[in-house]
């Protein structure tokens, strides 16, 4: 994620993956846990999905960056 798109975008969109990620684990770990309303357990689990989104943003974006790096390194292509 670029600078500009976390000054452009909603907030959980400014989230870091390591935020995210370790949100998403509480998230899980309460809906394991159970003891909750069904409304409630609906709000997590959108919460998570939500979260889950994030993070695969910033993997897809790691992979990105990992294969323009070795296209850079092997063809001569900038980076």
């Amino acid at each position: 994620m670029t600078d500009e798109q976390k000054r452009t975008t909603a907030p959980d969109e400014r989230l870091s993956y390591e935020q995210a990620r370790a949100e998403l684990a509480s998230v899980v770990e309460r809906l394991e846990t159970g003891g909750t309303s069904l409304e409630e357990s609906l709000a997590l689990w959108e919460r998570g999905e939500r979260l889950a989104e994030i993070c695969q943003r910033w993997l897809d974006g790691a992979r990105d960056r990992i294969d323009a790096a070795r296209r850079a390194r092997e063809g001569g292509t900038p980076a």
